[in-house]
C-alpha cells in the first residue's frame, strides 16, 4: 500500500476514496458548484492537497460515466501531479456535449486519481538509434 498524506483545504469534503476494493483510481470531488456550458472548460478545485512520495506521480483521469453520459472529460488527460507539488489539486474539465450544460454540485465526484511509479531518465546524446522493425513509422503506419 502506498501511503499518501492528504491536507484537507475544504474540511467538509471527504478524503479521496476508492469505490471498490482493487480499483486503480480513487474519486476526487468538486469543492464548488458550477456550470460548464457546451464546448466550455472549467478549472475545478478538489479541496485537497497531497504529498505523493518521491518515485511516484499522480495521474488525473476522467470518470467513464461522466464521459459516456454527459460528454464530460479531463481536458489534459491524464493530468500529471508531480511528487513535489503541494498545492490544491485542480482538474480541467471540458463539456463536449453539443447541447446540454453540465451542472456540478459541491461534493460531486468529478475525476479519478491514479498513482503510478515513475522513473527519471538520464539522457545520452548519440549519433544514431538502434534499428527496429517499426523504424520511423508513425501515425497510421500500422493501418487503420
Amino acid at each position: 500500500m502506498l501511503k499518501v498524506a492528504v491536507k484537507k483545504i475544504d474540511t467538509e469534503l471527504p478524503l479521496p476514496e476508492y469505490a471498490h476494493k482493487g480499483d486503480a483510481g480513487c474519486d476526487l470531488r468538486s469543492a464548488v458548484d458550477l456550470v460548464i456550458n457546451p464546448g466550455e472548460r472549467a478549472l475545478v478545485p478538489t479541496g485537497i492537497a497531497i504529498a505523493i512520495p518521491e518515485g511516484y506521480a499522480g495521474f488525473i483521469q476522467p470518470r467513464s460515466g461522466l464521459a459516456a453520459t454527459h460528454g464530460i472529460t479531463v481536458l489534459n488527460t491524464p493530468g500529471l501531479i508531480d511528487s513535489h507539488y503541494r498545492g490544491e489539486i485542480k482538474v480541467i474539465l471540458v463539456n463536449l456535449d453539443k447541447k446540454e450544460p453540465f451542472r456540478i454540485k459541491r461534493g460531486d465526484k468529478v475525476c479519478q486519481l491514479v498513482f503510478k511509479r515513475v522513473e527519471t531518465a538520464v539522457f545520452e546524446e548519440v549519433e544514431s538509434l538502434p534499428e527496429t522493425e517499426r523504424g520511423e513509422g508513425g501515425f497510421g503506419s500500422t493501418g487503420v
